[in-house]
């Protein structure tokens, strides 16, 4: 192990079916040292298909809170095997662990014929602030729309179930696409962008720049105007860092279910700002700088106030009225202990099929009223999905109820 490792990290294996979201009880899962190759820790997943979050070394925080020239990776990073009864071998390398963070690696395991035996092999991509720099060209911050006759243009930002993301350059064809729903794009942008060690308002005023990139290339059509069939590319000439498969920081994730919905605009235009960024250290940019973001967040910036400095004092932050694959309308009240009515039904319904997949959470009730059982059933499904563990329901918690309720029901 690294003898520079100081500060210890954690991090949870999530195993799902390959061919569906159903978890993976009794999964295997061997951690170890890819600079020796020593098995660190050997567990198997519970019958949420996760094992716990497992305690590592780490390096010092104060590597990837600060901007500095320092030629150490300010994260670990682990090889994770992962075998089950009836299902291939997964090796995942370069899965990272943030020091005093909560990484987040979800596996799925696509079955083989019993007896036979079949091995992949999963190497993420590092950091985007610890890899190459980017060379991204500049862009307006407001883009031409289609032309009427064209390309239908939405009358104003909506929240896609998925983008579909071009893993290269636009120009490509040899590139997978890879069709991601909206939230996950996002944190896995956010994860590879930015440190989940930096502090909370810079991490919100990154992930509202992301959000804003991404729904300006939603919103203007951007590649599908140029002929193209995917919404956004992972390479970072052109666009965002996105990594298949890559590990997710629990603390990023927790600002993107919260902000998902949300982005930057100024008055007098309709679309999202294309809120270009970039490290601000090797690269320099007319927008954001992600390290000059976190130095304003450790001298007590909010969100809105760092993202003003970059991007003019007249933005502000707007909601999308309208988010798709959402199967039931939420009705904008925050459900909790005493609620009652449709709503609070609707939720019961759908979290019982859910523990169908999931029996870790308790069956309850369907009749409307939100009692103990009722939040003790959310509260299991907050742990399990990395919500904040409220027990109440507010958008967040209804978006992802109903995202996984489709997945699990075979509605999409």
């Amino acid at each position: 192990m690294n003898p520079a490792y100081l500060d210890t990290g954690n991090l949870q294996i999530f195993v799902t079916a390959g061919e569906d979201p159903s978890p993976i009880p009794n999964a295997r899962v061997r951690i170890s040292d890819p600079a020796d190759g020593k098995v660190l820790e050997e567990v198997s997943t519970d019958s949420s298909g996760q094992t716990p979050f497992i305690e590592l070394p780490a390096p010092p925080i104060e590597l990837s809170v600060a901007e500095g020239e320092s030629d150490q990776r300010p994260y670990a990073v682990y090889n994770v095997t992962i075998t089950a009864e009836d299902r291939e071998t997964l090796h995942i390398g370069g899965v990272e662990v943030m020091p005093t963070g909560r990484s987040i690696q979800r596996a799925a395991l696509s079955p083989v014929r019993p007896g036979s035996f079949n091995v992949r092999n999963l190497l993420l991509a590092p950091h985007a602030l610890w890899g190459a720099p980017p060379t991204r060209e500049p862009e307006a911050e407001v883009k031409p729309l289609p032309e009427p006759e064209g390309l239908v243009v939405l009358p104003e930002p909506v929240i896609p179930e998925y983008v579909v993301v071009h893993a290269g350059r636009p120009d490509d064809p040899t590139a997978p696409d890879y069709w991601v729903r909206f939230k996950d794009y996002i944190k896995n942008v956010a994860c590879s962008e930015i440190y989940s060690t930096w502090k909370t308002e810079a991490i919100k005023a990154n992930v509202l720049a992301i959000l804003s990139f991404t729904l300006n290339r939603v919103y203007t059509e951007w590649y599908r105007g140029k002929g193209y069939d995917f919404t956004i590319t992972s390479s970072t000439a052109f666009d965002q860092s996105f990594s298949y498969g890559r590990t997710i920081f629990e603390e990023i994730g927790v600002v993107v279910d919260d902000l998902f919905t949300t982005y930057i605009t100024k008055e007098g235009i309709a679309q999202p700002l294309f809120a270009q960024y970039c490290d601000g250290r090797r690269v320099q940019c007319g927008g954001l700088s992600q390290w000059g973001s976190q130095a304003l967040g450790e001298q007590g910036w909010d969100a809105v106030s760092i993202l003003r400095k970059y991007y003019g004092s007249d933005v502000y932050l707007k909601s999308a009225e309208r988010v798709e694959g959402v199967p039931i309308s939420y009705g904008g009240e925050v459900l909790t202990l005493g609620s009652e009515g449709e709503q609070v039904r609707t939720i019961q319904v759908q979290l019982n099929r859910i523990a169908q997949n999931y029996p870790a959470i308790p069956k309850i009730p369907a009749d409307g009223v939100y009692g103990p059982a009722t939040q003790e059933a959310v509260t299991e499904f907050q742990k399990i999905f990395h919500l904040p563990q409220t027990g109440s329901v507010d958008f967040a918690g209804w978006y992802e109820i109903s995202n996984v309720f489709v997945a699990v029901s075979g509605l999409a």
